[in-house]
């Protein structure tokens, strides 16, 4: 059974959860709200277990038939939330989730998440059992001409009210990326409450990032793009854009970097660490484990010290610079030497 993202609320309310749910698709904001929606409402029917499985490279699927086959003592319903980032089971992966689908466990959901299926993996024995039990919610990139009625329905959902060419504007400004529209809107929701949006408003929440965003600026540093990551930074500063909030961006993502990199330090690769670091969004792994290949924990922690002795430049509680300051640590993720080095 196949089941659009928009309608698997009102289609669980109608007709009950399924054994099993598949969600696929690359788009991440409607991959993960899809999978809250399933959460939820099996939440609601007192499913008050879940064991969460990464099915990663070395994944042993032993691990899905023993989990399968682990009855409760007290009897509790339980969801198996099982992620598999490849989005290719191999043989043996395949033959356990044909297998699961074949004999599913009684007060037991599974949900898998995971990328975009091609044609060879829509057509595959494995998924075809699996979609046979329960329902298959596939995932579209929102673009071109149904981005606007998008942002229309989420900000209406919201409690709010677009004015003329509003949706158009905020369209235009985020540049088809979902999580960064439906941040803006929250952000408006807060600022000023239910009701009419003008365009005023918007121009007043939402800043350009077409050109000078924050998380692009993370996102160039990890990708070791040093003078894009100029660029930007002189852009928001330009801009007026608050030192306080670049560096916050900065220094949070220094920190899951020095977490990481204990875990590779510990010997595991800096794939493996990203590939089960729920922290990070898929289409972001491969900038963060540019990131850990390029550094490693010892280097992530001065640049942490760096954020600090930032903070007290913004602050003035220090006679330094910080911007260059900022400047340095950003060009430092990207690969260029600290000037103490």
């Amino acid at each position: 059974m196949r089941v659009r993202p928009h309608e698997l609320t009102q289609h669980i309310q109608r007709h009950g959860l399924a054994p099993i749910y598949i969600v696929s698709g690359d788009e991440p904001l409607q991959r993960n709200e899809a999978a809250d929606a399933v959460r939820v409402a099996a939440r609601a029917q007192d499913y008050n277990s879940r064991e969460i499985l990464d099915a990663t490279a070395k994944f042993d699927w032993n691990d899905l038939t023993a989990e399968a086959n682990n009855l409760s003592l007290f009897a509790e319903k339980r969801v198996i939330d099982l992620r598999l980032p490849s989005g290719k089971p191999g043989r043996e992966g395949g033959k356990a989730l044909a297998e699961y689908a074949a004999r599913p466990p009684e007060e037991t959901l599974l949900l898998l998440t995971l990328p975009k299926l091609d044609k060879s993996q829509l057509s595959s024995k494995w998924l075809k059992a699996l979609e046979s039990k329960g329902a298959l919610i596939q995932i579209w990139p929102i673009e071109g001409g149904r981005l606007q009625p998008w942002i229309e329905q989420r900000m209406r959902q919201a409690g709010l009210i677009p004015g003329p060419q509003v949706a158009a504007l905020l369209a235009e400004r985020i540049e088809g990326n979902l999580l960064a529209a439906a941040q803006e809107i929250d952000k408006l929701q807060l600022l000023f409450g239910s009701g009419v949006i003008n365009l005023e408003q918007l121009q007043e929440s939402v800043a350009d990032s077409a050109r000078y965003d924050i998380y692009g600026l993370v996102d160039s540093a990890l990708a070791g793009k040093i003078g894009r990551c100029i660029r930007i930074l002189n852009g928001l500063h330009a801009e007026g854009t608050a030192a306080p909030v670049i560096l916050w961006a900065l220094t949070r993502e220094i920190r899951l970097l020095c977490t990481l990199a204990q875990q590779v330090e510990l010997g595991r690769s800096p794939q493996q660490v990203v590939a089960t670091a729920r922290e990070v969004w898929d289409k972001r792994k491969p900038l963060v484990t540019q990131g850990l290949q390029r550094l490693n924990r010892a280097q992530w922690q001065k640049l942490l010290q760096l954020c600090c002795l930032t903070d007290r430049a913004i602050k003035g509680q220090s006679p330094q610079d910080p911007w260059l300051q900022m400047q340095q640590i950003c060009t430092r993720m990207a690969g260029a030497p600290l000037l103490s080095e």
